[in-house]
């Protein structure tokens, strides 16, 4: 089975908390994450909407994009507001090779709110989330329609959050919305990372190996403690350098079929943790768990 490497630039540029970021360009962005070993990088603040300015570097690096966040607002929006906002994204992505746009929803996320802790995020019951997963389907029907899939992450501190939340989504969704699994996010909410997979293994099309450190996680005062403090105090990390088994992750999405891009996600500080040895430690570990899983890098 055949599996792409990328990397997210929020190791160099956080866009929720700009003062996490290091003083970097895309050129030397991109530089440092094929020195890693990386092939592909999602996109992020710095990157131009401009095909012909982005592919030039990329090529230069010889990187692909292996998609990007969107910011979706469908939650209290409606579709063709959707449509209008996810456009340029979608032309730039189509004209780069982008696998999918990454659909973050932030209709009610707290996510990039450092005043308000993580016990206040917005809940929605199943009647909602079932409105809510039929809007998804006809936008992620309609996204494909036009030459370009999104992929659905669930997030700390949004709406879609915890292993409960995603069950209902996936029940009152249709399989027109592809999933993102980000192992980090779900492991942070309390949920069984493997158990996730195995439920909902025919939706994924995208996955985030982003690991966190379980200490930091397991002491957070939730009630008092927002999102980006945990990002701050060291939440999360690269494969290889948190509490997570990547090797038995990799092995479960490896036994349901799984191909395509395994992309490193893990927002810290660039001064504590410098993001061309963190791409490294990540890289390594991806490959060793690649190998144990049977897949074959595509470089």
């Amino acid at each position: 089975m055949k599996a792409r490497l990328g990397i997210a630039p929020i190791a160099w540029w956080n866009d929720d908390l700009p003062e996490l970021s290091d003083d970097v360009s895309l050129d030397e962005c991109l530089r440092q994450a094929r020195e890693a070993g990386f092939t592909g990088m999602e996109t992020g603040r710095r990157f131009p909407m401009d095909p012909g300015e982005l592919k030039p570097v990329l090529d230069k690096h010889g990187m692909s994009v292996c998609g990007g966040w969107f910011s979706g607002l469908l939650l209290d929006g409606d579709i063709e507001m959707e449509k209008e906002r996810i456009a340029g994204q979608m032309a730039l992505f189509k004209a780069v090779g982008a696998p999918c746009i990454v659909y973050g929803e932030t209709a009610g996320t707290i996510q990039g709110n450092r005043s308000a802790p993580l016990a206040t995020k917005r809940r929605l019951g199943e009647d909602e989330i079932k409105a809510y997963g039929r809007k998804m389907t006809a936008f992620a029907e309609w996204c494909a329609g036009q030459g370009m899939p999104i992929s659905y992450h669930h997030h700390m501190a949004a709406v879609i959050e915890t292993e409960a939340e995603l069950d209902l989504l996936m029940k009152h969704s249709g399989e027109a919305l592809p999933l993102l699994y980000d192992a980090g996010h779900m492991a942070f909410a309390g949920g069984d990372v493997l158990r996730v997979i195995d439920k909902h293994h025919a939706r994924i099309s995208h996955v985030h190996t982003k690991d966190i450190r379980a200490a930091v996680v397991e002491g957070l005062d939730r009630t008092k403690e927002s999102f980006l403090d945990a990002v701050v105090k060291g939440a999360f990390t690269v494969p290889g350098d948190g509490s997570l088994d990547f090797e038995a992750i990799v092995k479960r999405l490896a036994a349901h079929g799984y191909e395509g891009w395994f992309v490193v996600e893990a927002e810290q500080d660039p001064v504590k943790s410098p993001p061309l040895q963190m791409a490294r430690i990540g890289h390594k570990e991806l490959l060793r768990v690649m190998a144990a899983a049977g897949y074959s890098v595509e470089n």
